[in-house]
């Protein structure tokens, strides 16, 4: 039996009401919460087990990421000859569609582990990707597992099925999901999950569309697929097929209370309403739309209707509190209103409703919260407030005062992965090393196909 007492912390359980304990202690066993008490009382009850001492640090659950790219790792610094990208799909075809082309199978691993590093070190302890690499797409989602099960952080993983490759490219992405789906009866324990990785509508064909949904519906799955980040994706299925982008996905059976659709910044109430009829989840990502410049989805509108609307980074680093922090003053730039996207928006998205949605991954394991029974995914942050901090004001002292830095301890399902800001599963230095070896010969390829 595992257990571990964390003592002397200030508890934030991120219960209804924002618990929160002074002087608390946690007991983990087994990998999860086994008691939340007085800290006193519990080194007194379990004297004999391996303490580790918060000294007086917050006591929080791990961040959840809701939707992230590890495969867009090698992107930092490149550059796209010649002018600038003058659009989103501009930035598609020269950039991501490129990058994506030039990955091979140590590629994708290493941009896992280089992401794994940076979910560790900033506090993020489950992530939901989408990955593409179309040169290596065979067993590609056993490299980022196996990477995964190295940090000893949890992961819900997918390959994205694109015709923009050809046919073949698409069946070979369709049949990853299904290996890697069934793959996971074969793996032992609980940091791994699965769904159905789809890119966007205006690269799925009708064709293809229902091939992925004839081959989900024998795997009790969905889908994770971009939805509407920019007007082209609207355009395309109007063009094509008649209708816009939502109406065309549950007609072909994507949506549903399993389903994640990225983005959703250009559609319409009436869409809107069908992702409400059908419990799909929406994901935001403020800080990849600004770079884009792609726009600001109603998120405010989606929360209000009862669209379970969460927080993803889409690449970005895994500093979950930096999307925190973009949410929050993106909508208010958008409005030119201070009033909009309220701290506790912002909660309801990244704490609350990520917590949910990694439900749909973990059924059996609450995650995003600190209770007797929930998962014991934990973070240690060396947050000594100026102010007053109580469970009124929690969310506005994450948004302003709260850094990356400050977490100097991360568990995972019991396990510690870092302790005092030293990583204990990964090797930072040799990972980054042999990143930057396999960068260079990826910026390579990335020329060729660019030329």
């Amino acid at each position: 039996m595992d257990e571990l007492l964390i003592t002397n912390g200030r508890i934030i359980t991120w219960l209804p009401g924002v618990e929160m304990i002074d002087n608390g202690g946690v007991l983990v066993r087994d990998g999860r919460i086994a008691a939340i008490d007085d800290s006193k009382l519990l080194a007194e009850t379990y004297p004999q087990v391996n303490r580790l001492d918060a000294r007086g640090q917050l006591v929080m659950p791990g961040n959840i990421c809701a939707h992230t790219h590890f495969y867009g790792a090698f992107a930092r610094g490149l550059g796209i000859p010649g002018p600038p990208p003058k659009d989103f799909p501009d930035i598609l075809e020269r950039l991501w569609w490129r990058l994506d082309r030039a990955l091979l199978d140590v590629d994708v691993q290493y941009s896992a582990l280089v992401c794994l590093v940076d979910a560790i070190k900033h506090g993020t302890t489950a992530l939901i990707d989408h990955h593409a690499s179309p040169n290596a797409i065979n067993n590609s989602l056993d490299q980022i597992a196996d990477a995964v099960e190295m940090a000893g952080v949890r992961a819900g993983l997918c390959y994205e099925v694109t015709d923009r490759n050809g046919r073949d490219g698409a069946q070979a992405g369709l049949e990853e999901n299904v290996r890697f789906l069934h793959s996971l009866k074969e793996r032992e324990g609980h940091l791994l999950a699965g769904t159905f990785g789809l890119h966007a509508s205006l690269s799925l064909s009708e064709e293809t569309l229902a091939d992925c949904v004839a081959a989900a519906a024998k795997l009790d799955t969905g889908f994770h697929i971009h939805v509407a980040e920019h007007e082209a994706d609207e355009y395309d299925s109007l063009h094509r097929y008649g209708r816009r982008v939502v109406p065309r996905l549950r007609e072909a059976g994507v949506l549903g209370p399993k389903s994640i659709v990225a983005h959703c910044v250009h559609i319409d109430p009436a869409e809107m309403n069908l992702l409400k009829e059908t419990g799909t989840w929406v994901t935001h990502q403020p800080r990849s739309n600004m770079n884009n410049a792609v726009g600001a989805a109603n998120v405010e509108g989606m929360l209000r209707l009862g669209i379970p609307v969460c927080l993803g980074n889409d690449g970005f680093s895994n500093n979950m509190w930096a999307e925190w922090k973009a949410a929050y003053l993106l909508h208010k730039l958008a409005h030119r209103d201070p009033r909009r996207m309220n701290g506790q928006d912002v909660v309801q998205m990244a704490v609350h409703n990520n917590a949910a949605l990694a439900r749909v991954f973990w059924p059996e394991l609450p995650l995003g919260k600190l209770e007797t029974g929930a998962a014991a995914d934990i973070i240690l942050v060396d947050y000594q407030p100026t102010t007053p901090l109580n469970v009124g004001n929690l969310p506005w002292h994450i948004l302003f005062g709260f850094e990356s830095s400050m977490v100097t301890t991360t568990i995972v399902a019991g396990k510690i992965l870092m302790q005092d800001r030293q990583l204990l599963t990964l090797d930072e230095a040799d990972i980054t090393a042999r990143s930057r070896e396999l960068a260079t010969a990826v910026w390579q390829r990335f020329a060729q196909l660019s030329a």
